[in-house]
């Protein structure tokens, strides 16, 4: 008989098992070092990007590190609160704006699909979700709740009266819900009327850029200004006359130095005060009720009359 051969099965010899079997085991360590080292400069980097003004306080070090005295470093960590404020006003600016912009093109298109004969309430929950408010931060608490009442048959009025208080930009909703509600009650044309709204928006919108355009100058020679200062030290160390050994390690240098921040202070305050009466700012209010009693510019007085025109 034909005698059958089994084949011999692979094996690693011992050289090859110690290599082979200790690898993962050694990359799984380095990956977790890896890891665990990139994890606080991630969060680093996070904190960062959400606060900027965190880089106050290590150019301050960094300055007090060059000059030899902890002025800089204090002054780095006395910035932190104001420069967060500033940068705070401007996000929310900027977030206000997106949202007014948002709330025209709402508008707009609930009123183009109205004019189809589409029913409102599938119009507006379709028209918050083409217009991506779910994937908005400064939006997506609104959206979520217009969704809701305009899915589920729900109030949609107060839906929108209340997402008009959410944030600063939503109060162009508040004039929606005015229209909304005359055209439930009235039978009012709801589509004529939200052209009207997305109308007023967009020239609220085109008056604060040609206010931002006519400013401009006045910021840049504030800014120009204020930056004199740091351009006489900057010469004096150039010509050899050694400014920060004055400023920062004598007595009358230190009083020099602070009654001159004071006085930068209150001149830029007195500057940005001028240019927020000029923009027509008033102190925020988060009640859509505040807003409608305290118009501010052309295009919000006409939001206020969309309703009164419907009824």
């Amino acid at each position: 008989m034909p005698r059958v051969v089994e084949p011999s099965r692979p094996s690693l010899s011992g050289a090859d098992a110690g290599r082979a079997g200790p690898a993962p085991r050694g990359g799984g360590g380095k990956e977790a070092r890896g890891a665990t080292a990139a994890g606080p400069l991630a969060r680093m980097r996070d904190r960062a990007a959400r606060q900027p003004e965190v880089w106050c306080v290590p150019a301050g070090i960094a300055a007090g590190l060059m000059t030899g005295s902890l002025v800089p470093a204090v002054a780095g960590a006395a910035a932190l609160a104001p420069v967060g404020r500033v940068l705070r006003g401007r996000a929310e600016r900027a977030a206000a704006e997106r949202g007014a912009a948002a709330v025209s093109t709402l508008c707009g298109a609930l009123a183009g699909d109205l004019r189809t004969g589409r029913p409102a309430h599938a119009t507006l929950a379709e028209a918050v979700e083409n217009a991506g408010w779910a994937r908005v931060p400064e939006l997506s608490a609104a959206g979520g709740l217009l969704s809701s009442a305009a899915r589920f048959g729900g109030d949609v009025p107060q839906a929108l009266r209340t997402a008009s208080g959410l944030h600063e930009g939503m109060r162009g909703l508040a004039a929606v819900a005015a229209c909304w509600q005359v055209a439930v009650d009235g039978g009012a044309g709801l589509a004529a009327a939200l052209d009207r709204v997305a109308a007023a928006l967009r020239a609220e919108a085109d008056q604060r850029e040609d206010l931002r355009a006519q400013l401009a100058g006045p910021r840049s020679t504030a800014l120009l200004l204020a930056l004199l200062p740091v351009f006489g030290v900057v010469l004096g160390a150039g010509l050899g006359a050694n400014p920060s050994r004055v400023l920062l390690h004598t007595v009358p240098g230190l009083v020099c130095l602070c009654l001159g921040v004071v006085l930068e202070w209150a001149g830029l305050a007195w500057t940005g005060r001028i240019i927020r009466a000029a923009e027509g700012g008033a102190p925020r209010r988060t009640r859509h009720d505040d807003h409608l009693d305290r118009p501010k510019a052309t295009g919000w007085r006409s939001l206020k009359g969309v309703g009164r025109r419907e009824r």
